[in-house]
Order: C-alpha cells, then sequence, then structure tokens
C-alpha cells in the first residue's frame, strides 16, 4: 500500500472541498472496499478523505405524508436492516432485507449505505494485480474464457462482471433516487438528483466505470418515494454459503396490488449483470393481471428471457427463476 494523506471533514461542504483540493482524492466511509483497493494494488488514492467523522449523515428520516424516506449516506447496513422507518413499512421491506442478508454482522456493522452502492467489482481477473483486463484499461475480459462460475448472464459481451451491491438492487426495485453534490467553482455546493437507474454504468458504455460520480462528487442522500396504498417488496438471494458468501443471485420486486390486480410491477435481479438487471418482460406479464401461480412462473420465464450464460454459469437462470418465483410469493403474501 502507498502512502497518503488523511483528512478527517468535519462537514459535508468540507469533505468535498478537500475532495475537489487533489487530484485523485478518494472519500472513504467504512472504507471496507477501498481498503481492499488499495491492499490489492488496484486504488492508490494521494488523500483519503474520512467521512465518519462528520456527524447526522448515518440518519434515516421516515416517510411522512408525500414524504418519501430520506436515507443519508453513511447509515450502515445494519441500521438498515434493523430500521422501523424501513423494516415496518411494506414497501421498503426490500431494502431492509437486503442490507440484513449482506456479507457478515461485523461488516454490516461497518459498510455504509453510499459505499455499498459504489463498490467495484469482485471479479478475481479484476481483483488480480497479474490480469490487466478491460476494466483496468487492458484489452481482454479473462473471464470469458477462464473461472466465469460466478460471472454475468446478461451484458456479458464486453466484460462479464456482476454488480456487488445488494443496496442497489432493492433500491432500484423501489424507484429510489440519488442526491449527489460536489464543490462547485464559486465555492458554492452543486446538487443534481438522479434516478438510481441512471447511477450506474454499463461495460458497453464506459468499461472501466460502474457509475458516473464526477471527480469530488459524493452521495448525498438517498431518497426513496412515498409509499402507495397497496405497496408491498421483497429482497431474497440465494448464497453458495448462506452465512457470508457473495451472493449467486439475488431477485428485488416492488408490487402494488388494487382491487385484486397487480397495478404496478417492478422487478430487478442482481449478481446476473455488471448493473443492477431491470427484468422489463416480467414486470410486463404480471401488470394488469390477478397474481395465482401461473402467472408467477410465466414472470419468472420472462424475466430470464434472453439471458446468455458463458461456459460455467448456466445454472444461474433456473436458479434465478425460482429466486423471482420465491420473491413475487413472499412479496405477494406481505402486509
Amino acid at each position: 500500500m502507498k502512502p497518503f494523506e488523511l483528512v478527517n471533514a468535519s462537514s459535508l461542504s468540507s469533505a468535498l472541498g478537500a475532495l475537489g483540493q487533489a487530484k485523485g482524492a478518494v472519500a472513504k466511509a467504512g472504507g471496507v472496499d477501498l481498503l481492499d483497493l488499495m491492499k490489492e494494488g488496484i486504488s492508490a488514492p494521494p488523500r483519503l478523505i474520512n467521512l465518519r467523522t462528520i456527524a447526522g449523515l448515518d440518519k434515516i428520516a421516515a416517510a411522512s405524508g408525500e414524504q418519501g424516506a430520506v436515507l443519508g449516506p453513511l447509515a450502515t447496513l445494519a441500521q438498515l436492516a434493523e430500521s422501523k422507518a424501513l423494516a415496518g413499512v411494506p414497501a421498503y421491506a426490500a431494502l431492509a432485507e437486503a442490507a440484513a442478508a449482506a456479507a457478515t454482522p461485523q461488516i454490516r456493522n461497518m459498510a455504509t449505505l453510499a459505499g455499498n452502492l459504489c463498490q467495484r467489482p469482485r471479479c478475481w481477473y479484476f481483483r488480480d494485480a497479474d490480469y490487466h483486463c478491460l476494466r483496468k484499461g487492458g484489452n481482454k475480459c479473462f473471464a470469458h474464457s477462464g473461472d466465469n462460475a460466478f460471472h454475468a448472464i446478461f451484458e456479458n459481451d464486453k466484460c462479464a462482471v456482476v454488480h456487488p451491491s445488494a443496496a442497489a438492487v432493492a433500491l432500484s426495485a423501489l424507484g429510489a433516487k440519488l442526491e449527489l453534490q460536489r464543490a462547485g467553482k464559486d465555492g458554492k455546493v452543486a446538487t443534481r438528483e438522479l434516478a438510481m437507474a441512471d447511477f450506474f454504468v454499463a461495460p458497453s458504455k464506459d468499461v472501466q466505470r460502474e457509475n458516473v460520480l464526477a471527480a469530488g462528487e459524493l452521495i448525498s442522500a438517498v431518497k426513496l418515494p412515498a409509499p402507495q396504498a397497496g405497496q408491498r417488496s421483497a429482497y431474497i438471494k440465494q448464497k453458495q454459503k448462506q452465512s457470508f458468501d457473495w451472493p449467486l443471485g439475488e431477485v428485488a420486486v416492488s408490487l402494488t396490488v388494487t382491487a385484486g390486480k397487480i397495478a404496478a410491477a417492478s422487478v430487478v435481479l442482481g449478481s446476473v449483470a455488471p448493473i443492477p438487471w431491470r427484468a422489463k418482460k416480467a414486470e410486463a406479464a404480471l401488470v394488469g393481471k390477478a397474481a395465482d401461480e401461473a402467472l408467477i412462473k410465466a414472470a419468472a420465464e420472462a424475466a430470464l428471457a434472453g439471458a446468455d450464460p458463458l461456459d460455467d454459469n448456466g445454472y444461474k437462470v433456473p436458479l434465478v427463476k425460482a429466486l423471482v418465483r420465491r420473491a413475487l410469493t413472499q412479496a405477494l403474501v406481505s402486509k
């Protein structure tokens, strides 16, 4: 690990200023992924800005009236999992379930929401300094002809990594928005807001990036839409070892049921593509229909339509179909 300067920020504005003053500076909250990257020689920032020293960035504001829930970027996965503002609201249950199922209790108490969203891929070729892959500026995705059992079955023609964030899968299904801030040239803080789906970058657009964060920019809040009448959600994943492994597949769904029919549906798959993968064909199969076993099965089939497995990960197709069925059933029976 190369030497670096550590800056303990006292406020969000001072953190943004410190980020903008040093080229290549990086912000750290829990630091779970960043420190791994530094030890692996993938990242060598000259300056780290510690956000943990900023008070109030871990708050979770419950939905009220037409105002949805607002999540602080430093809220830990453990806080999200235990928050009554999330777990106690059927519309938000998927996020609490995703946070509760991530990693281990020790990591959930360290890892933050923003850090989870901004993780870099866990592909073993990307993480190995001996492989100069496409994502590191090389000219080859080694997973295509190598060990690809845990890799993508969608959007995998250029780079076959899978997105590592469980929170991203749930938040995408819930239609969340991100508030991003950076220090402007006039010294004032510049703010922009975008949908969760617009935050992530597919390899076909830029193989060396996972998100649209600009240099010196931070996630300052995550905003959930206000719950709708009849809305409920669910998240489920399957791991090789359920205790702590990275998922083989995961699914988050959000359904709004009105007069016995599904009025709105969102189905998002995780660990199957370099970005959270929205299953639009499954959503179309669900909307306007009364839920029954046949409909759930048809939606699961539609969710995996177009999958293109590599040599060793074809098992993900039936596995994720089963997860879609289970997630839909779980959401439909929740109250």
